[in-house]
């Protein structure tokens, strides 16, 4: 059964105390006159009557979990409540006073936006009501990683953010960020924690997958347009906001190293490249991005102090705050506070600089640098022993609330909080929006190579029901367009599919979701790839989650074909003809691991002699 939220007052809009009231004699409840007052006016109403305690809840947005039967998550007596991701709803909310949550895990559409309704029916039971603002990592792309992007069943499926730069169409990236404004609002998720103006300069780092690429104008244009199909052209009622990261562009780690991890705080800039980074930044504000997401490194070498940037006054006042002119909220990146433990082994706070520091001092650091939030973290009582013992000011903390009050009323959420599970059943990934995600993943499909090294003509496309070796592809899938067979010596052509390759030795806990490290393959791994190409003409496919080093497959391999997220329906309509390809590099392929390391972080492109140019990308007749 739909959960259907029951008429109730909501008194946080009433300023004279006054419920709702039906004004048009329809049985709708409506807030008295309050709906039709500025917004800074009711920001300011509302602000006056808050509590400390409710003020400090605000300042922090957690992880939360969900049932797949769209519950609310609730620990079982006597469970250990040490695992954020199976913390008590209810703690949170009533307890606490929290009211900002990014949504981990997930369930069907139509449960997401059930669970949504149940969570603000929770809300509005508090003293002031003030409704919960959700948020989430992408979920329309491949890739799930619980630290970047959650997979989740029912919504459109896209490329990640690397195939839309490969095809580098401004509309269809503001395209689909307008389709998934739609789904996210039919769930009730009002905040997205993307785009990544992050730049793809240092091939090795783990996070590449989720920039658009590695040059600044292109990823310009492309983070402009997603931030303004979530928002629209300015925030309102209809709008997902942005909240657009990770400032000042979190490209240029030291060898490649995710700052998620002590051995990858130090973000550097060889090439002295800093201001590069910043470009799809301006792109962002230009955009009206409602939110920004500082990173975790701490900069090495440059002006600014080395301290983990959201602990960085220089960068999050001076440069973001005073250069920029930025006035919108700032949430400091997830867990910069406390040390905790992820699929049960420590997990130290990314106090990056910030170490020698207790956990109040941190917080006294993150709010004197500017943040107005702090992520993955919950912990409202420090924010109001720092107030009581006079080092953080009533107004300073008066200051960041009401930036977040002041989204809150701009979204509509405490008008209409609540969404319809029935039209979240039909809006998440109908026909129409997972019709368009499939073109999109074709078309950016990059052909890198189309001759075999003794043939006069190209390879593709393939003719239907060639006699078809595959490996990597689903039977049935292939079956619809050629004819399948088991061994190599029936085969007229082989599809092999392959993804680029990693360290294998980071293989297990919350390392393992983050494929760093080498980029070329060992002779152990290029063994049976080779055995392929060298019996049969081979169509080799490669994910390029980041920039593979692969001159042997690519010498070896009639067809050379790269994609960055697609399934095995989008690539074979390339690869027999149906969807034409039109995705270009979105970053160079280097022809050895030596010249990767040779390059500098921060400078895009900078491998000598690669093995494929940024932009490279041949068109099939």
């Amino acid at each position: 059964m739909s959960h259907t939220p029951a008429a109730r007052p909501r008194l946080l809009t009433s300023p004279d105390g006054t419920p709702f009231r039906d004004l048009n004699g329809n049985g709708v409840m409506e807030p008295y006159e309050d709906q039709r007052r500025p917004v800074d006016e009711r920001v300011a109403d509302l602000l006056r009557r808050m509590t400390l305690e409710e003020k400090a809840g605000m300042l922090f947005q957690t992880m939360i979990a969900i049932n797949a039967d769209g519950t609310l998550v609730e620990p079982e007596a006597g469970a250990p409540d040490s695992d954020p991701m199976r913390a008590s709803t209810t703690a949170m909310v009533t307890g606490k006073l929290m009211n900002h949550f990014n949504l981990f895990g997930a369930a069907a559409p139509r449960r997401m936006a059930e669970w949504n309704n149940r969570l603000q029916d929770l809300a509005a039971a508090n003293r002031l009501g003030i409704p919960v603002t959700i948020s989430t990592d992408p979920r329309n792309s491949f890739v799930d990683n619980p630290a970047a992007s959650v997979h989740t069943e029912g919504f459109s499926l896209w490329p990640e953010p690397l195939g839309l730069a490969a095809v580098g169409d401004g509309e269809l990236a503001r395209l689909q960020g307008d389709i998934i404004r739609r789904e996210y609002l039919a769930v009730g998720i009002r905040l997205a924690l993307h785009p990544m103006a992050d730049l793809a300069t240092e091939p090795r780092w783990p996070r590449v997958m989720g920039t658009f690429g590695s040059d600044a104008q292109t990823a310009a244009r492309m983070v402009a347009a997603h931030v303004r199909g979530l928002q629209g052209e300015a925030l309102g009622r209809t709008s997902v906001a942005a909240m657009t990261k990770h400032f000042p562009g979190a490209g240029p780690q030291k060898d490649g190293e995710d700052a998620h991890f002590p051995y990858g705080r130090e973000q550097v800039y060889p090439g002295d490249n800093f201001d590069y980074h910043l470009i799809p930044f301006e792109a962002a504000f230009e955009a009206g991005t409602s939110q920004i997401m500082p990173y975790y490194a701490l900069p090495v070498g440059t002006e600014y102090e080395e301290i983990g940037f959201g602990f960085n006054k220089d960068v999050i006042t001076g440069l973001l705050r005073e250069k920029y002119g930025f006035d919108g909220i700032v949430c400091t990146d997830w867990g910069l506070v406390t040390d905790t433990e992820i699929f049960g082994a420590p997990f130290p706070a990314r106090a990056w600089g910030a170490e020698h520091l207790d956990r109040l001092t941190r917080v006294e650091r993150i709010i004197e640098a500017g943040a107005d939030q702090l992520g993955g973290e919950a912990a409202p009582e420090l924010i109001v022993e720092l107030v009581r013992t006079g080092r953080v000011t009533a107004d300073r903390i008066d200051e960041s609330v009401a930036r977040l009050l002041r989204e809150k009323f701009v979204l509509g959420l405490f008008d209409d909080p609540y969404v319809d599970p029935d039209k979240a059943a039909q809006i998440c990934g109908n026909a129409e929006f997972t019709a368009v995600g499939l073109n999109a993943q074709s078309r950016s499909i990059t052909v890198l190579k189309d001759r075999p090294d003794d043939a006069t003509a190209p390879l593709l496309p393939l003719e239907p029901g060639v006699r078809l070796y595959a490996q990597g592809i689903d039977p049935p899938v292939a079956a619809r367009y050629a004819t399948v067979v088991t061994t190599l010596e029936e085969a007229d052509v082989a599809v092999l599919r392959i993804a680029t390759p990693h360290d294998n030795t980071r293989t297990s806990g919350f390392e393992s979701f983050f494929r760093a490290g080498r980029l070329d393959f060992t002779e152990e791994e290029r063994g049976p790839i080779l055995a392929v190409t060298t019996a049969v003409p081979t169509v080799v496919d490669i994910f390029l989650d980041r920039a593979a080093v692969i001159p042997e497959i690519a010498d070896a391999a009639a067809a050379l074909v790269a994609n960055y997220g697609a399934s095995d329906t989008a690539l074979l309509d390339v690869l027999f003809g149906r969807t034409k390809p039109e995705g270009s590099l979105p970053f160079e392929l280097p022809r050895s691991m030596e010249s990767v390391i040779a390059g500098n972080e921060d400078v895009p492109n900078d491998s000598v002699d690669p093995l494929f140019a940024y932009g490279h990308g041949l068109r099939l007749s």
